[in-house]
């Protein structure tokens, strides 16, 4: 026996106006349910796609920074969001105080098993107000050191100079020593340490040391290069290199540290000032004279 269109139709009523949850006068129907969730799909694609105009249109215009405009959508977004839900629950007929009846239990639920996730999406939150960090810092954690990209509801993305992506919490930012190299400035001072032989003119070791890091390109000509005679080492004279520079990327310090060594290298060679090596005076101490044989091999 074949169904009829009017069975049909009534079955899907059935299942469309399926009761899913009922306390006291208040219930909640398949079809409520259905319409809220199709109201907040909706509303987040039209909230991501707004705000997506809003930072290009932000970052074609210049008048906001990156992490301005970064700011801004992360608060427009939790606020759209939050909105979305208040307005597509009554207009599916859902009340916003049965939640008060579920509070309890969803108390109980986050307490137990979200407390990271809240405790990294507040961290997030600090992260982006507070702004120890901001994207593109160049961040220094125990073992890894990379450029901020991302600061997300969860954790903070950071690329390292290897092209490795390293997902740390947020909250880690706020519990742990974390060294942000650009915070204030992306001005570093680095240093390149390099040991001539004993007698060596150290005057003339100081000078070129100063014009090799005086022409680089990349050092900063804001602040003095500084030669340090450093120490009276065990097999040389110990000098260090200090100089500014500008750092945009985790290995241009690195970049710039070798091409220094390279120049210092090649001035002190044509100068004819010798790089010292590790070198070491062997004692024999022995109850008697050493007997030495001296023998000649046939060609």
């Amino acid at each position: 026996m074949q169904m009829s269109w009017t069975d049909l139709s009534t079955n899907i009523g059935k299942i469309w106006n399926t009761e899913l949850w009922k306390s006291g006068e208040a219930q909640i129907h398949l079809s409520q349910v259905v319409i809220a969730l199709t109201l907040i799909i909706v509303g987040v694609i039209v909230i991501r796609w707004v705000g997506s105009r809003l930072v290009k249109r932000a970052l074609s215009s210049g008048n906001a920074s990156q992490n301005t405009v970064f700011a801004f959508r992360k608060l427009f977004s939790v606020l759209a969001y939050v909105l979305i839900v208040l307005i597509a629950l009554p207009v599916a007929g859902i009340p916003i105080t049965i939640f008060a009846v579920l509070g309890g239990a969803l108390a109980i639920g986050v307490g137990f098993g979200a407390q990271n996730l809240l405790n990294n999406l507040i961290s997030g939150m600090i992260l982006i107000a507070e702004r120890p960090i901001r994207i593109g810092d160049i961040v220094e954690l125990e073992k890894e050191r990379g450029r901020v990209e991302e600061i997300g509801n969860r954790c903070v993305r950071i690329r390292r100079y290897d092209g490795v992506h390293v997902l740390v919490p947020n909250s880690y930012f706020l519990e742990q020593r974390v060294v942000n190299w650009t915070l204030v400035s992306a001005d570093i001072r680095s240093v390149v340490t390099v040991g001539v032989a004993y007698g060596s003119p150290v005057e003339k070791v100081r000078e070129l040391l100063l014009q090799a890091a005086d022409e680089h390109e990349q050092v900063s000509k804001d602040y003095p290069v500084e030669v340090i005679f450093e120490d009276f080492g065990e097999s040389s004279l110990v000098f260090n290199v200090y100089f500014w520079t500008s750092v945009h990327q985790p290995m241009d310090i690195r970049r710039i540290q070798s091409d220094v060594r390279f120049k210092i290298n090649g001035l002190l060679n044509t100068n004819d000032i010798v790089i010292a090596f590790p070198q070491r005076d062997v004692h024999l101490d022995t109850l008697k004279p050493l007997e030495i044989k001296m023998t000649k091999s046939d060609a």
